[in-house]
């Protein structure tokens, strides 16, 4: 069989989690001995060192100015499809072959409206729409997100398969001291910290997470509350964030490093008291899982997909409600028999999460969709 995959996102330089997604899938699928042929396609050449080439792969580089997945990847599925098509982290092109397969991620556009600019939530619902109809057979990354398919789109409930994120190998707690404190210093973070790591945008609920640890810091003799450090990109509709730490007089408490290289993660997930994920809605929360990976003890919210990855691991907060916020992370600071007990269940509890189950999981749905149709016939 031969498996076509959109890999424009995999070759994404500064990577967050979709792109992470694409990357870490691809490879464990590449790596199992399937007998297989794989066909990968780019918008853009990918670093060498990204993807090694063996014998059953094959890159195909087709750079394009505008509308390259509707454009340029139909016009390859038409002239030469694959066996089978997947799309890991995008929409599927309008054509495309009968057998395709298709990840979805979340629908919080749908949920938190107003944490979207409006064209971009149009473009979320049109694309999930047009995936949730024209792809065989869809992988959901949680249940939440199969659960929303269904109740929001109609989804046939067969058509869909919930196959887990993994969990890099590289995320490991890192015990050398001065590792840690050279990340530290890279980043500009001085002193013990509380870590917050994910793309700055309305959905990561940062201004209740703001508030609540102002309140902390209040509550706390002087000098005893950790600095607060949020790491991540610029995404959208961020200036509120900012906004609010002057309101809250935190302007020397709180830093942002920028965005985080996956090489320098482990340490500083590492080096932190405690990881905070407040998120308002999340597909899957990868993070969570780094965080637990690294040792490092988790407060998260209580919503959509959370539970399900952070398990017994985690102290599970109202996303919606600073004050039960507040008394989490209070307790996580001043309780060391509560953060040593959540880092051994987060130890434990990561280890459900592999990239090679994964990818065991992932190519079985491509193999049932082989058999839903022939390649050749083309669906626009």
């Amino acid at each position: 069989m031969l498996i076509g995959i959109d890999a424009s996102r995999a070759a994404t330089r500064e990577r967050t989690g979709t792109e992470n997604y694409s990357l870490q899938l691809i490879h464990h699928l590449l790596a199992l001995e399937s007998g297989h042929r794989y066909r990968l396609y780019f918008n853009q050449p990918p670093t060498i060192e990204l993807f090694p080439m063996k014998a059953d792969l094959e890159l195909q580089i087709m750079p394009f100015p505008r509308l390259w997945t509707h454009l340029r990847l139909s016009w390859e599925m038409a002239r030469r499809p694959p066996d089978v098509l997947f799309v890991p982290a995008h929409v599927l092109p309008l054509v495309h072959p009968q057998p395709s397969v298709v990840t979805v991620h979340d629908l919080g556009y749908l949920y938190y409206p107003g944490a979207h600019r409006p064209l971009d939530r149009l473009y979320l619902d049109l694309s999930t729409r047009h995936n949730a109809r024209a792809a065989s057979r869809i992988i959901a990354i949680s249940q939440a997100t199969k659960d929303n398919l269904v109740q929001h789109y109609g989804t046939e409930p067969d058509k869909i398969t919930v196959v887990y994120s993994g969990c890099d190998e590289t995320m490991q707690p890192v015990e050398d001291e001065a590792t840690i404190e050279r990340v530290k210093v890279r980043y500009g973070i001085r002193g013990d910290y509380v870590l917050h790591v994910g793309t700055l945008q309305p959905r990561k609920n940062l201004e209740r997470l703001l508030e609540a640890y102002a309140i902390v810091r209040r509550q706390a003799k002087r000098g005893e509350t950790p600095g607060l450090v949020i790491a991540g990109s610029k995404g959208w509709l961020y200036d509120q964030i900012f906004q609010q730490i002057k309101r809250l007089g935190l302007e020397t408490e709180v830093i942002f490093p920028g965005y985080v290289s996956q090489d320098d993660l482990p340490a500083l997930l590492s080096g932190a008291r405690l990881f905070v994920f407040p998120s308002l809605y999340e597909g899957f929360g990868l993070p969570v899982l780094e965080a637990m990976a690294c040792g490092t003890p988790v407060l998260c919210s209580n919503v959509s997909a959370l539970p399900e990855v952070a398990g017994n691991a985690a102290l599970l907060v109202d996303p919606l409600d600073v004050e039960n916020m507040v008394e989490a992370m209070n307790r996580l600071l001043q309780d060391e028999g509560l953060r040593a007990q959540l880092t051994e269940r987060g130890l434990r509890q990561v280890r459900r999460f592999s990239w090679d189950r994964c990818a065991r999981e992932t190519l079985a749905v491509l193999e049932d969709a082989l058999q839903l149709g022939p390649p050749i016939e083309m669906t626009l």
